[in-house]
């Protein structure tokens, strides 16, 4: 016996709701082993490989490379139970034994654990034609109503119009098409029995933007040869571009950012405050600490490992700035550890990997921590529950060349700490004007967990360990 079982894009965690599927890794046909990676999608935080908790044969996928899916729908279809040397023909055994169903792992989120209403049994004389046939009929579809609003249509004019219920199953899908003045009623989905996805949309955007281009371009009047080569158009959406303009959607990880930062500045009343410190001694002492050899050398310590300690021991003085607003309940949440997020940018975009309990840990350690989630952010490796959960961010942006900034606060904390180049100045040093190491330190903080007073104490206890690390060693 043999059944066909769905597997469905599982909740991957901490509020995704959708994966865009960056790269297949079996075909239609192929036996898969159970906990197998099957696919690697790109969420809003990270590369994922996706496992299948089934063990089988691929008898359909769904969605090509580079379609968005909502969690939930399905990926693909795996026959289990076939019997090994199977020919594909013969009668049913009448034996009665069901197949495993799965590798009893639970992905987030995802059950695997099939309902018995949802399975589908196939009898062997016709598991080959399941392997080479996709099922589109299990390919559950989701009926929305027909756009109340009126749209403008998109392809060539006399093309039908639908009639009846759209078939497009993600809210993003509709959205994007509300939001371009796309008619959903005429376009041919690319999904299984229609489904429209966002492919289908972001492809008539274009084609509108092509033929909006186009058409101003035939019209445009010999007077006007000699204006700049860049007319100026409207777009779908009402907001003036260039008629040649190049549209980047926002949506991976520059999306999440996008979206992150909005709410940051939309909910967080911040403010900034900064000071410049001597760093002449901080580098000193780091020096000092990667010459030493021996046996009790430990690993090199760079400088943001030790600002993430000075950072901590701030934090463990200033509670305050370790912590989130609970706005329906109107609440300050402090909270108990420190878990340190830390600025890093990838070619995939910025991301801000959590070094994990960071109060308990001393700078060497955080150092390996730091470099280590560095090289996994840098391969797209990195794990959503590695991105998400910090309760402070350290922002480095001195590595490119700049002296300052006001940060964004990384929603839902409630203060980030931003660090300049640290480069030879002019400084007034025991009364002296000398060449000393100078940084520049900038805090930003949610105004409502907390005045200037602890803001600006913070603040200055960070420059004063900078400028005398003693100042650390006193307070341990």
């Amino acid at each position: 016996m043999a059944q066909v079982l769905e597997f469905k894009l599982p909740d991957l965690g901490e509020g995704l709701t959708e994966a865009e599927i960056v790269r297949w890794l079996v075909e239609v046909g192929d036996v898969v082993a159970i906990d197998q990676p099957v696919v690697e999608v790109e969420t809003a935080k990270a590369m994922v490989e996706v496992p299948c908790p089934y063990g089988g044969v691929v008898t359909a996928r769904f969605g090509e490379e580079g379609t968005e899916l909502p969690v939930g729908a399905p990926l693909l279809t795996v026959a289990v139970g076939v019997p090994e040397g199977s020919s594909g023909s013969g009668e049913d055994s009448g034996s009665g034994t069901e197949p495993s169903g799965g590798s009893g792992n639970v992905l987030v989120g995802y059950g695997t654990g099939a309902p018995a209403a949802r399975r589908r049994r196939i009898r062997p004389n016709r598991l080959d034609r399941a392997v080479t046939e996709a099922p589109v009929s299990r390919a559950p579809v989701v009926k929305a109503p027909v756009l109340e609003a009126p749209v403008v249509t998109v392809p060539a004019a006399g093309a039908a119009v639908s009639e009846g219920p759209v078939p497009v199953v993600s809210p993003l899908v509709r959205r994007l098409a509300r939001q371009n003045d796309i008619d959903l009623r005429r376009l041919a989905g690319s999904g299984p029995d229609g489904l429209i996805l966002r492919a289908d949309v972001d492809r008539a955007i274009r084609t509108a933007e092509e033929t909006a281009a186009a058409t101003a371009h035939g019209a445009r009047a010999p007077a006007q040869a000699q204006a700049p080569a860049a007319a100026v158009a409207a777009a779908p959406n009402g907001v003036a571009a260039a008629a040649d303009a190049e549209r980047i959607p926002l949506r991976g990880v520059r999306g999440a950012v996008a979206d992150k930062l909005s709410r940051s500045r939309t909910e967080i009343p911040d403010a900034t405050c900064w000071v410049d410190a001597d760093a002449t001694e901080l580098m000193a002492v780091r020096a000092a600490m990667n010459a030493a050899t021996g046996p009790s050398a430990g690993p090199k310590v760079s400088v943001l490992a030790l600002l993430a300690r000075i950072c901590t021991a701030a934090l463990g003085r200033f509670p305050e700035l370790n912590a989130t607003v609970d706005t329906e309940a109107r609440e300050i949440v402090r909270l108990p550890g420190v878990h340190l997020g830390f600025a890093a940018q990838t070619e995939r975009g910025l991301v801000v990997p959590v070094v994990r309990d960071a109060h308990t840990r001393n700078a060497e350690s955080i150092g390996a921590e730091i470099a280590r989630l560095t090289e996994l952010a840098r391969t797209g490796k990195l794990s959503p529950a590695q991105l998400t959960g910090g309760t402070f961010t350290l922002n480095n942006y001195g590595v490119f060349g700049v002296d300052g900034s006001t940060p964004i606060i990384n929603h839902p904390e409630a203060a980030m700490l931003g660090v300049g180049r640290i480069m030879p100045k002019p400084w007034v040093h025991q009364g002296e004007l000398a060449v000393r190491q100078v940084v520049q330190l900038s805090l930003t903080f949610d105004h409502r967990v907390c005045d200037g007073g602890t803001a600006g104490g913070f603040l200055r206890y960070v420059a004063d360990c900078v400028e005398q690390p003693a100042v650390l060693l006193r307070t341990l």
